[in-house]
């Protein structure tokens, strides 16, 4: 069992749990996201997700920032943390996109990924006169578009001709420093998320759930996985509240819960929300803080449980968990200092065990 990979959303909606917190107040602002980023890869922290949206979900009058600007500028302020940018297919065109993500590679030297999600709000494509295709189709269309992309990120002359895209002997200079290409995440709870995730992913992205709801669906997407040529990773987003003691954990989960359910903004995202997408049906299972899944994988309690419960997660084939805290500088710290080296010490511990028992084993036969 390796030490897991840790990361940060970036509060791309102003925060993400309590909207408007008393220590944090909502800030979606470039400048915030910088500091963010730059103390993360400080402590330790060796990825970032910055999801995309062109409005905010909650109220399109609130700030939302941008995904690829974003991306582009923070690849730049940052040398070692792995960048990763969603983006939803029916926003852009694959050559268009392709290019793109080279000019960030570039800028990043090889620490540039993208989350490829299908969309699940509606007014942020109905808006704009955007064609929402249907949740299957949406998949088929994101199935078809990540293959142009990877063919552009090839170096080669690329010919393509499909059901929704056709591309005539395109050539994108220069090719990726990321090797073969750039790393590509897919998110998505439903069968055709986790089949294109197979198909074309590295990572699939795991809302946050009880383990032994992630236990299952990382057997099933195995299974389903048996026959690719690399191990597919798997990532999940959690909200993180550590205290000394499992007490203080859970009073600061009942302040948090409660703030929020007081400031609960989200009628318009409800309203907006595809009634095909199997996320948010899953999600009204598990409420809590955070976005996501947010607290519902259990990272809730004193130091040594929430170590534990991240080594649980990892044994069951967790690689990667993408956080979120608040307030976030402060809690993000916390982690790092508290969580970590546990992990790092459960880890080691477990690996001894292994071993022994491997040696155990040679030395009987």
């Amino acid at each position: 069992m390796s030490e897991p990979r840790y990361g940060i959303w970036i509060p791309v909606y102003g925060n993400c749990g309590v909207m408007n917190h008393p220590l944090e107040p909502r800030d979606a602002s470039y400048s915030r996201a910088k500091n963010l980023i730059r103390l993360a890869q400080r402590c330790g922290f060796t990825t970032t997700l910055i999801a995309q949206h062109i409005i905010n979900p909650r109220n399109q009058e609130l700030d939302q920032m941008e995904t690829w600007t974003t991306a582009a500028a923070l690849a730049e302020a940052t040398d070692s943390i792995e960048i990763i940018a969603a983006v939803k297919p029916l926003l852009f065109h694959p050559a268009v996109l392709a290019k793109m993500a080279l000019g960030i590679d570039a800028i990043s030297q090889g620490r540039f990924a993208i989350n490829l999600v299908s969309a699940w709000f509606r007014p942020e494509m109905e808006k704009p006169g955007i064609n929402f295709l249907s949740h299957d189709e949406r998949y088929r269309y994101s199935d078809e578009w990540i293959r142009v992309v990877k063919a552009l990120w090839s170096g080669e002359n690329v010919n393509f001709h499909g059901d929704y895209f056709h591309i005539n002997d395109l050539k994108l200079n220069p090719p990726p420093i990321a090797k073969p290409h750039l790393r590509v995440y897919v998110g998505g709870e439903s069968e055709p998320a986790q089949e294109l995730a197979v198909k074309e992913a590295h990572t699939f992205f795991l809302n946050g759930r009880p383990i032994e709801v992630i236990r299952e669906t990382i057997a099933q997407v195995r299974q389903k996985a048996h026959s690719r040529s690399q191990p597919l990773g798997f990532a999940m987003s959690a909200f993180v509240i550590a205290r000394p003691t499992d007490s203080e954990a859970e009073a600061e989960y009942q302040n948090l819960r409660a703030m929020v359910l007081a400031q609960d903004d989200r009628t318009e995202l409800l309203k907006g929300v595809d009634s095909e997408v199997v996320m948010f049906k899953n999600m009204a299972k598990y409420p809590g803080v955070g976005s996501n899944g947010g607290t519902a994988a259990g990272l809730v309690g004193s130091y040594e449980t929430v170590a534990q419960r991240i080594t649980e997660f990892t044994k069951v084939g967790i690689d990667t968990f993408m956080l979120q805290f608040q307030p976030f500088a402060t809690e993000m710290e916390r982690f790092a200092t508290e969580i970590i080296p546990r992990v790092r010490a459960l880890t080691e511990e477990s690996e001894a065990i292994a071993n022994a028992k491997i040696g155990a084993k040679n030395f009987r036969f």
